[in-house]
């Protein structure tokens, strides 16, 4: 079923339509939902929450964009709604700023795998992990960031610039403990 067509239906109340709409996005909307998330329980309630939102909203999507990148839009968004509402991230997305250690971009080449990386930012804080997202995978600017998370734009740009450094220090370890395998392996 071409887009438009399964749009109409769905506007329709055409539950097989629905669950088609469902079934074709879900997978990468759980993905995102997750990134901003600790736990997979989590990042499903979130899913769940943005299809009724996307179910109940979709008479406003106006067809000058990809479906994809509109479901994508509200995924953020109601992930961004969730960490608010729930004390257990609340708590950790108000941390301001935190003396941090200047990153360098001349940091040496690591080499780590897709999985290894999503791992590392996973690890980090919420308000870090929230942002480095935000920042660095969604393409969201400062600013944007800012009227998101209801926050300053300078507060903005040191917990990103800290997520990077945390995310580097980790890197650092990764290639550390990398190279110390290889010279027990040479002796």
């Amino acid at each position: 079923m071409q887009e438009t067509e399964l749009i109409k239906e769905c506007l329709k109340g055409n539950r097989s339509a629905q669950h088609l709409l469902y079934s074709r996005y879900s997978p990468a909307m759980l993905g995102i939902c997750y990134r901003y998330t600790k736990n997979i329980a989590d990042a499903e309630d979130i899913l769940q929450e943005a299809f009724i939102k996307v179910f109940t909203k979709l008479h406003q999507y106006r067809n000058d964009g990809e479906l994809g990148g509109w479901i994508r839009r509200i995924m953020i968004n109601t992930s961004i709604s969730y960490l608010n509402k729930h004390n257990r991230y609340k708590r950790e997305l108000q941390i301001e700023d935190i003396p941090m250690h200047p990153v360098s971009d001349e940091t040496p080449e690591i080499h780590v795998d897709t999985k290894q990386l999503v791992e590392l930012v996973r690890e980090l804080p919420v308000i870090y992990q929230t942002v480095f997202n935000l920042v660095a995978i969604e393409g969201y600017n400062h600013i944007e960031v800012a009227k998101l998370l209801n926050s300053k734009e300078n507060t903005i740009r040191s917990q990103y610039s800290r997520a990077r450094s945390l995310l580097i220090d980790a890197l650092k370890k990764i290639a550390d403990q990398s190279e110390k395998k290889n010279y027990a392996g040479r002796i």
